[in-house]
């Protein structure tokens, strides 16, 4: 992308306007216009993906939402068998908790409903509205970084569905087993018994959570090419980034333990230093072009 004052106004200047070798210059209308059909078709695709996903929400309740909470979840026997092939015996293997779910509203069911169809939707939906963005942005672009952005679609797409099945493979299980083991007093008279939506809302949040903060590469690659970033200043910011990792992981993990939250710091980690990696290599590229236009 741009590297300079000049070239980001034209960038700004362009956006939005039609993929043509020589992009017209649009006017603030033009611009709010194109910007209107690109949403208008967004909210199209993810409408109709809302409304499959109520067509089927018994089943994707059945067998999705709820599998977490079963004892044949995926990930309990695959941890377990991790955990005896290293020799560990049974310590990644988590307790079978019974989590039973209450309604505690009139409308708690079918908001539940909507709520699943809904993020489910824009998760479903991620890869189109995506590409509508990328297509409200290329027209400002140079041939030579719309190669480069074609390129980065896919990590963007790979990156979000990533996050959200770490969320839903690994950090939920470790979450709500965690919540539903947890004990106050030694009374035994609190019953646990969580409502329908709360569990929703818990688990669309790791998952959507999750999808976005595996985002950080990509991001720092843009950052970088645009010259608002390099590889030397991450490395440079890495304690306080490590900070703010930690910030993160406790936000997007509704549980109070360590392990869910230690959990999630440790990919944002890896995320950060590949972003490091990731803008290193634009720097690299960067100071090669300069050495050619000077030789």
């Amino acid at each position: 992308m741009a590297t300079n004052a000049s070239e980001r106004k034209t960038f700004f200047k362009r956006i939005g306007g039609k993929d043509k070798e020589e992009p017209a210059e649009m006017t603030f209308f033009d611009h709010i216009e194109e910007l209107r059909w690109h949403l208008i078709r967004s909210v199209a695709v993810w409408l109709t993906a809302v409304v499959l996903i109520f067509i089927y929400i018994d089943w994707i309740y059945d067998h999705i939402i709820l599998a977490p909470t079963f004892s044949t979840f995926f990930t309990y026997g695959a941890l377990c068998k991790l955990g005896h092939w290293l020799h560990l015996g049974d310590s990644f293997c988590m307790p079978i908790i019974k989590i039973n779910l209450q309604v505690t509203e009139v409308n708690g069911t079918f908001t539940s409903a909507i709520n699943i169809a809904m993020i489910g939707g824009l998760v479903a939906a991620f890869p189109y509205i995506f590409w509508e963005l990328w297509r409200f942005v290329k027209p400002a672009l140079s041939p030579k970084e719309k190669k480069y952005g074609q390129r980065s679609i896919f990590f963007v797409w790979l990156c979000f569905f990533t996050g959200a099945a770490f969320g839903y493979y690994l950090l939920a299980p470790f979450t709500f087993n965690f919540l539903a083991g947890f004990t106050l007093g030694k009374s035994e008279v609190i019953q646990y018994r969580p409502s329908v939506n709360d569990y929703v809302d818990s688990l669309t949040n790791l998952i959507l959570g999750c999808g976005i903060a595996f985002e950080l590469p990509v991001l720092a690659f843009v950052l970088a090419k645009i010259g608002i970033i390099t590889g030397a200043m991450l490395r440079k910011y890495f304690k306080f980034a490590f900070v703010i990792i930690l910030v993160v992981a406790a936000v997007i993990t509704p549980s109070p333990d360590w392990t869910s939250q230690f959990i999630v710091a440790i990919p944002l980690v890896l995320l950060y230093w590949i972003s490091i990696l990731l803008a290193s290599s634009v720097d690299k590229k960067r100071a090669k072009d300069e050495e050619k236009e000077w030789s």
